[in-house]
């Protein structure tokens, strides 16, 4: 089994910004698993915020030993970015040595698309009213927040598509107060889920806290040893392959949390239609999908995901799985 990994660049369409700042490039980092006769890749997009950066997460892949199972991987490599590209190219390279698709190796139904949320970039209320103008058509929109200016951009977003469905990412910038404060207003233009409202490290003010919007974690949750410090404190869960370590633990993190009386929304980083292609499988059924990578991107991989009316399609497998 030989093993490599490649930085990649991806134009973006536009300047992307949150509220820890903007990016006009998608760095991802390619792992292809070759076995001589079939070649099995993955794509991660390692992400500062975790102190993971290109150069910390190739060492951590080209330190992996020379032989080893998807299995023995889960212990190899904590959560994260490396274990991700790897988890995936080993998935892509079981489905090639075994004819089959990945979704019938894992015991799935066969999948199909699902209508996800199209991302708006930070930015001044009228040009976000403007992007929202731009994008309408699209049945969710999720909005990047958390500054101290969100309800007139927010306000600008709902005026710009106004039979849009809206959800918002805060990105950690709000507090519990600001939370409850902005909900009533929330509930008025129509958010049906708010992201992170509040720092990783200091959510436990979201305890007996009204929320009559429904609360997300995502920087709060990476895998299933994260969820039993989200009792009380949140609705739904983000799951995202970049956290999870791979499609591997993304599918028994969806299983506990269910099974535990959360919700799921499955998420990405900004990647391209690679990375998204195994969070389609998990995406099934989810109740908010936000696999927007490829749209945010001026180019893509070869036979990149389709999206339509219907939604983020399943990857053929031509690309992945």
């Amino acid at each position: 089994m030989r093993i490599s990994v490649t930085s990649d660049i991806f134009r973006l369409a536009q300047v992307f910004t949150i509220s820890r700042g903007s990016r006009t490039e998608a760095h991802v980092l390619t792992v292809r698993i070759e076995d001589g006769g079939h070649t099995g890749w993955g794509e991660c997009v390692p992400y500062a915020r975790y102190g993971e950066t290109l150069a910390s997460v190739t060492a951590e892949i080209e330190g992996l030993p020379a032989h080893f199972t998807r299995d023995e991987l889960q212990q190899l490599l904590p959560a994260g970015a490396a274990r991700n590209a790897v988890d995936c190219a080993l998935w892509d390279l079981e489905a090639k040595q075994a004819g089959k698709r990945v979704w019938e190796l894992a015991g799935l139904a066969a999948p199909g698309p699902e209508i996800t949320a199209y991302t708006l970039s930070l930015a001044e209320p009228e040009e976000m009213r403007a992007q929202a103008a731009l994008n309408a058509h699209r049945p969710l929109l999720k909005i990047k927040l958390g500054t101290p200016e969100d309800m007139p951009r927010l306000e600008a977003v709902r005026a710009g598509a106004p039979e849009a469905r809206i959800i918002i990412d805060a990105n950690e910038g709000w507090s519990a107060d600001v939370y409850a404060e902005l909900a009533p207003h929330l509930l008025r233009l129509g958010v049906e889920l708010v992201e992170q409202p509040l720092p990783a490290g200091e959510d436990e003010a979201l305890i007996g806290l009204e929320r009559p919007v429904p609360v997300c974690a995502d920087e709060s949750c990476h895998d299933r040893a994260s969820l039993a410090g989200l009792r009380g404190k949140y609705d739904v869960v983000n799951i995202k392959l970049d956290k999870t370590g791979g499609l591997t633990e993304a599918l028994k993190l969806r299983d506990a949390a269910l099974a535990e009386g959360y919700q799921v929304m499955v998420g990405c980083m900004v990647g391209s239609s690679l990375a998204m292609a195994p969070a389609t499988l998990l995406a099934q059924g989810a109740l908010v999908t936000d696999l927007d990578g490829p749209l945010l991107l001026a180019e893509d991989r070869p036979d990149a995901l389709v999206f339509d009316a219907a939604g983020v399609h399943p990857p053929k497998s031509a690309l992945w799985g």
